[in-house]
């Protein structure tokens, strides 16, 4: 494999067989790896009339969910990748009233609009991503006093190897556009840990739930993490 590539887009090859299958908004919401079980959108809590955020949201099908079948005041899907960014538009464009689709480093964007957000969440997103020590400090300082943060993170490795005890990447295959191989870094890491980086970051109120995964051979049991930023909500 080559070495971690920054700038190049490794997520570019990611999704496009259901780009060009499935233009539809999903009718449901899971967080679960296998996206086909378990607890849906009401974990995020009642978002009617909130500014919810989707961290590495890809081509957007959950912030659209939520978009049409939900009431946010307004929903921003942000990813760093040039292709998903282009499919997020080219699909669900026609939401702009309630969902905008940004195109920025999750970080950089959330250091940018502190104190704004109700909710954020990351389905297997920027949080799986982005350096947590980094991300999740943004994150808290993204939100409003009280908000709440949503993420389901692997439970374990794909191919079986327990998460991590500490907080270390693990290097995972990917392709840059022109198909050469390239790594990526991944965090799998142990419940402890997340929740010590989420109260270091400033957050509390920190639960887990496993979910447990399906039959085959990449089948993952699912970390899903809530938490709130310290604080209490303005009235």
């Amino acid at each position: 494999m080559g070495g971690v590539i920054p700038t190049a887009d490794l997520w570019h090859h990611y999704g496009r067989t259901r780009h060009a299958t499935d233009r539809t908004v999903p009718a449901h919401f899971f967080w679960s790896w296998g996206q086909d079980s378990g607890p849906g959108a009401e974990v995020l809590g009642d978002i009617t009339g909130r500014s919810v955020g989707d961290l590495g949201a890809g081509a957007a099908r959950h912030a659209a969910h939520l978009a049409v079948h939900h009431q946010p005041a307004r929903i921003t899907a942000v990813d760093a990748s040039p292709a998903q960014h282009a499919m997020a538009d080219d699909l669900y464009r026609h939401l702009a009233s309630r969902l905008r689709l940004v195109r920025s480093d999750v970080t950089r964007h959330l250091h940018a609009v502190a104190d704004t957000y109700d909710v954020l969440y990351s389905v297997f997103g920027a949080v799986d991503f982005v350096e947590p020590r980094k991300l999740l400090p943004a994150a808290a300082s993204a939100l409003r006093p009280g908000g709440r943060l949503v993420f389901s993170t692997l439970a374990h490795h794909i191919d079986g190897e327990p998460a991590h005890p500490d907080v270390q990447p693990t290097e995972i295959g990917a392709r840059t556009p022109d198909g050469a191989a390239a790594t990526m870094h991944r965090w799998v890491l142990q419940e402890q840990v997340w929740t010590k980086l989420l109260d270091e970051a400033g957050f509390t109120r920190i639960s887990a739930e496993t979910l447990p995964g399906g039959a085959g051979p990449r089948a993952a049991d699912t970390l899903l993490m809530t938490a709130f930023r310290t604080g209490q909500p303005a009235e």
